[in-house]
């Protein structure tokens, strides 16, 4: 199962990646507010952010909040960003950490690695690196990072524990994590959560609230925050369903059950 999900995921991604360096936008199948619909990014970032980025890097955006602004980098800082795609939140972290920082961004994809390089070289920045791997084992140092960022991955891995385990390896003593992710705020159909076609679209695989913190807490994390931001509402989740092609699913489950199910998150914790 979990080969087939990463491997989903991956081929997904790939398609996208595709798609923007084709100069076509790209969707990841969710409203404006969940997986951030690339036609308006305005929901996610204000101008202040995206300003001066590569339109191929707003373009294949696929998030669900935005983590830079919960980070809040500073100079000097090294910053990680995990399933860096093309690169969106790595190119407004290096902005803030300057020339004495480093931003490296991590992925499983070849294609979002070749679209993030290729935006790389557009943006001229010296301050960035995109590591190819998974977030279930970074390949960087232990104890080498300040900051993780993350926006809308972590629920895409089966093991969420492993993957914030090596985030908790790599943080440096007092580092923090800053992501965006998507939790669930009440029970929802097993449907849902079983559906590889709805991993990719990155609603199943989320977890509650607690049950995410308790595994923050069970890796070594402490004064763990995790706020709701973008509550995704009964339409949103029907619109999703209808670009995946799972209308059927959706015309099988209570509206109302899975009506403010899920939600874009801030989670934000520190390595103490």
């Amino acid at each position: 199962m979990e080969n087939n999900i990463k491997g989903k995921v991956k081929a997904y991604y790939g398609g996208i990646a595709k798609k923007v360096s084709a100069k076509s936008k790209a969707s990841c199948g969710c409203g404006t507010s969940c997986c951030g619909d690339t036609s308006n990014n305005s929901n996610l970032y204000t101008k202040e952010f995206i300003e001066g980025l590569p339109k191929e890097a707003i373009n294949a955006s696929l998030g669900c909040a935005n983590p830079v602004v919960l980070a809040n980098p500073q100079k000097g800082e090294v910053v990680l960003d995990l399933g860096s795609g093309g690169g969106i939140d790595v190119f407004i972290s290096s902005k803030y950490v300057g020339d004495s920082g480093k931003v490296y961004g991590l992925d499983m994809t070849d294609e979002m690695l070749e679209l993030a390089n290729k935006n790389k070289e557009k943006m001229k920045v010296k301050n960035v690196e995109f590591l190819k791997g998974y977030i279930e084992d970074i390949p960087l140092g232990n104890e080498s990072i300040d900051v993780i960022t993350s926006n809308c991955v972590i629920n895409l891995c089966e093991s969420k524990e492993a993957a914030l385990k090596e985030a908790y390896r790599v943080l440096k003593n007092g580092g923090r994590l800053a992501i965006a992710d998507v939790v669930v705020l009440k029970n929802v159909p097993d449907e849902i959560r079983h559906s590889v076609e709805m991993w990719v679209g990155c609603i199943a695989g989320a977890l509650p609230v607690e049950e995410y913190k308790e595994i923050l807490q069970r890796v070594g994390f402490k004064n763990i925050e995790i706020t709701p931001v973008n509550v995704y509402t009964k339409e949103i989740i029907e619109e999703i369903a209808k670009q995946k092609n799972l209308g059927d699913l959706y015309s099988k489950m209570d509206a109302e059950l899975i009506d403010g199910a899920f939600a874009g998150a801030h989670v934000k914790a520190y390595k103490l």
